[in-house]
């Protein structure tokens, strides 16, 4: 299920007339983040990923999500 949900983000994010029309998703924003963030919290689980989950909010809100 996560394939569906990066291919349609990489589509809106690939292109730069799609990024016009449609606002970015929350699913698609900070992809890096996010990724680092599950990780962590899948083998570590969350109370020893507190960092990773603050950079995620913090790039989340860089973008202008209210987090």
């Amino acid at each position: 299920m996560s394939n569906l949900i990066s291919a349609s983000c990489e589509s809106q994010i690939g292109s730069p007339e799609a990024q016009e029309k449609k606002p970015l998703k929350p699913c698609c924003a900070c992809p890096e983040t996010k990724k680092a963030r599950d990780s962590c919290i899948i083998e570590k689980g969350e109370e020893n990923c507190q960092a990773l989950i603050e950079a995620h909010k913090e790039c989340m809100r860089a973008l202008g999500f209210k987090v």
